[in-house]
């Protein structure tokens, strides 16, 4: 490895497979594709996607979308010994609060998961007054959540911790929005003493190149290394067909993560796959989740496909960083 990964973790189970001889992409599928289909839980899923995977206990842990056959959206928990078979609770996550006005569920979507200190903390598209909003819990076991207040007024999307304090606070990636499907969209980061105050929101980059040129979105957790911090984001490019959804790279300052040093002028992963263009949206690729093995700098990601399935793709730490060395926009 010639980049450091700091604060990272061993995963010697890492879900890997060898890049295929011949591929010259940075990130290449896994040919198993997709890991979790749409109907994994019988009679109740219509789908099953941009979801938040981590170690846990030796195997993983997860927090899943699941849009139910009415089309509610609903957030699952689930657990695999090896991040490729799945048992997804089929009830809903049951959030407990003290809070005493916390608003009862609505909706939830799009999930991430990150470990700060001595817990993992979940945060998702919450409806608050039926408007999206990140919605903030944490949880010890994958059983029992416990909401916290909402992070921001709506309208916001992609809520994405930093997994630790910066310069004392806690900090979170976000893109401000509307009510809708959003047709444009700057990330930000907000800072928080205690995760319940949140303020101090810098700019950090928005869209740019064509493949992006709508709006982006902040994906998985970022990856600290001794050259700052690694992040895959989404970005949207309006079609005659519609929307896009790709996904790329960028390194982000270590002390001031708003501050972008290089930044992918082009996608990384773009819906080509039958699964990735077909279902309930179509042309759609969406990570939510990335797996680091700090030992070998393998990268796991998870990511959603045509809003149906989720599916997995692999990397290497030093492969995408000599990649943004000469593909950077920045």
């Amino acid at each position: 490895m010639n980049v450091k990964i700091i604060n990272g973790v061993s995963i010697p189970n890492i879900p890997w497979q060898d890049k295929p001889e011949g591929c010259f992409d940075v990130i290449w599928r896994y040919d198993a594709n997709p890991v979790i289909d749409r109907d994994h839980l019988p009679g109740y899923s219509n789908s099953i996607f941009n979801s938040a995977v981590v170690p846990f206990e030796g195997g993983f842990a997860g927090v899943f979308r699941v849009d139910d056959r009415s089309r509610n959206m609903e957030l699952h928990a689930g657990f695999s010994k090896d991040g490729l078979n799945w048992e997804i609770d089929p009830k809903r996550i049951e959030f407990v609060s003290d809070i005493p006005d916390m608003q009862e569920f609505q909706y939830g979507y799009d999930p991430r998961v990150c470990w700060i200190e001595d817990r993992f903390y979940v945060t998702w598209c919450n409806a608050y007054g039926w408007k999206p909003t990140i919605g903030v819990a944490y949880t010890y076991d994958f059983k029992t959540f416990h909401q916290i207040e909402n992070a921001y007024l709506p309208f916001n999307r992609n809520g994405v911790l930093f997994p630790r304090r910066i310069g004392g606070n806690y900090m979170m990636m976000s893109r401000p929005s509307d009510s809708g499907h959003t047709p444009f969209g700057d990330i930000y980061v907000s800072q928080s003493p205690d995760m319940t105050y949140w303020g101090k929101h810098r700019h950090m980059m928005g869209p740019s190149m064509g493949w992006e040129s709508t709006k982006i979105g902040a994906g998985p957790i970022p990856i600290e290394t001794d050259r700052g911090w690694l992040i895959f984001y989404h970005g949207v490019l309006t079609s005659c067909n519609g929307y896009v959804y790709s996904f790329s790279a960028a390194l982000l300052d270590k002390d001031e993560p708003w501050k972008v040093l290089k930044r992918g002028r082009e996608y990384l992963i773009s819906p080509q796959k039958p699964y990735e263009c077909i279902g309930d949206v179509q042309n759609v690729t969406f990570p939510c989740a990335n797996l680091v093995d700090a030992d070998t700098g393998r990268i796991a990601i998870y990511y959603g496909c045509a809003d149906t399935c989720t599916s997995l793709c692999f990397t290497t730490v030093d492969d995408v960083m000599a990649w943004l060395d000469t593909h950077s926009q920045v």
